[in-house]
């Protein structure tokens, strides 16, 4: 005669680490000033730093969390603070350069 089979314990889940909800300032590079807030309701994201009184606003939908607000704060400052790029590519710079030296 066969034994009956004992049920196996499934394994723990594991457990997500929380994400961030406060980060440093860009402008003012004081440490856990950004405070992020979302507003469902609204569908508006906003991200403001309680030192230097900066903030920053943008759209939203149900899988935003505030690090991705934070981010596309940071990515905005990057590329006004980099006005050489204007959406050009690499390959219209390197053709300019081809007829200038000609």
């Amino acid at each position: 005669m066969g034994k009956r089979k004992s049920r196996a314990k499934p394994p723990p889940k594991k457990r997500m680490d929380k994400l961030d909800t406060v980060f440093s300032c860009p402008f003012c590079n004081h440490g856990s000033s950004v405070e992020c807030r979302i507003d469902m309701k609204n569908l508006i994201g906003e991200a403001s730093c309680r030192i230097c009184q900066e903030s920053f606003s943008t759209t939203v939908t149900a899988l935003t969390e505030p690090i991705d607000i934070y981010s596309e704060w940071i990515d905005e400052c990057e590329r006004v603070n980099n006005p050489e790029d204007d959406g050009k590519n690499l390959e219209d710079d390197e053709e300019e350069e081809a007829y200038e030296n000609v």
